[in-house]
């Protein structure tokens, strides 16, 4: 038989068997907020050594990576180079490396946001920027593998649930699970959801003892699946509001599953070095006084 290629959901799913390869793997300092007192976690030499083809390499090099493109870059730079930290493209400017002049150690890779989260949850980079929704997505619950050291205040965006308006006896989000009962009734299927937010959806639905539905996986364009008949609702990530009110939906009560941000993220699944962790104490303690002037929020 040919070969053939795997499907994109295929693909967005088959890291999730190698999760066993990292249960020995070392720790990183694992920060949940950037503290005050600019004192942070240490790394014990005994935690073990991970496979360095899995991870970033154990050398004193740290690699951070940031979006490789669009108002996240542009924040993410801006904010970095407030703190000090300029960056600097290597080689052509529309290179996808670079580094920064005052801190030779680091190494800056440039990769799409929602390669970001993979890269940090595999250990392949030591820390990076991206949006909170990208990491909860492609990370299991509590897993620990990925932790958040401080949010960026940029970015800001909502996954929520949206339904069409006509559905005037579903108002908050604990309704649709009758919704969905009576769906099946009568028309003999679940009620289906259009999204690219598979695991939060999951995750949220199962909370709220959701059960009568079934996901279609969406690959863009998420806001017209209703109307195209794909999908009878959807959750998806939005702004404003303005996107999903144009196609003639509306958030339900109780619909927002996450409130996200940029945040700086630590790999704790990435092999670390003492050095390594001197490199991320510096960054995170320049970039400190510039964000809680930036945001105004002293309890980093």
């Amino acid at each position: 038989m040919r070969n053939q290629r795997p499907s994109d959901g295929w693909r967005g799913t088959r890291l999730w068997s190698r999760w066993g390869n990292y249960r020995n793997s070392p720790r990183a300092p694992s920060p949940t907020a950037c503290p005050s007192s600019g004192t942070y976690p240490t790394l014990s030499p005994q935690d073990g050594v991970k496979e360095q083809s899995q991870t970033a390499a154990m050398t004193d090099t740290l690699i951070l990576a940031l979006p490789s493109k669009g108002r996240l870059m542009e924040d993410a730079a801006a904010v970095f180079a407030r703190s000090g930290l300029a960056i600097v493209k290597t080689g052509s400017a529309r290179g996808y490396q670079g580094g920064m002049p005052d801190m030779p150690e680091v190494e800056v890779i440039y990769v799409a946001s929602s390669e970001i989260a993979g890269r940090l949850r595999d250990g392949r980079v030591h820390m990076g920027i991206t949006g909170e929704d990208l990491v909860r997505e492609s990370s299991a619950e509590g897993d620990g593998r990925v932790t958040s050291a401080c949010k960026l205040g940029f970015g800001p965006a909502d996954v929520v649930v949206a339904v069409p308006d006509c559905w005037l006896d579903v108002q908050h989000l604990s309704d649709l699970e009758l919704m969905g009962m009576t769906f099946r009734r009568r028309h003999g299927r679940r009620i289906r959801v259009a999204t690219k937010y598979l695991n939060l959806t999951r995750r949220a639905f199962a909370a709220q003892g959701i059960v009568s539905y079934r996901i279609v996986e969406s690959l863009g364009a998420t806001e017209g699946a209703p109307a195209a008949g794909l999908a009878e609702l959807i959750v998806d990530i939005t702004t404003t509001g303005a996107t999903l009110k144009a196609n003639g939906l509306r958030i339900l009560d109780g619909g927002t599953l996450l409130r996200s941000e940029a945040n700086v993220w630590v790999s704790t699944s990435a092999a670390w070095t003492p050095a390594l962790q001197a490199a991320q104490s510096k960054i995170l303690a320049k970039l400190l006084p510039v964000l809680r002037a930036y945001t105004g929020e002293q309890n980093f």
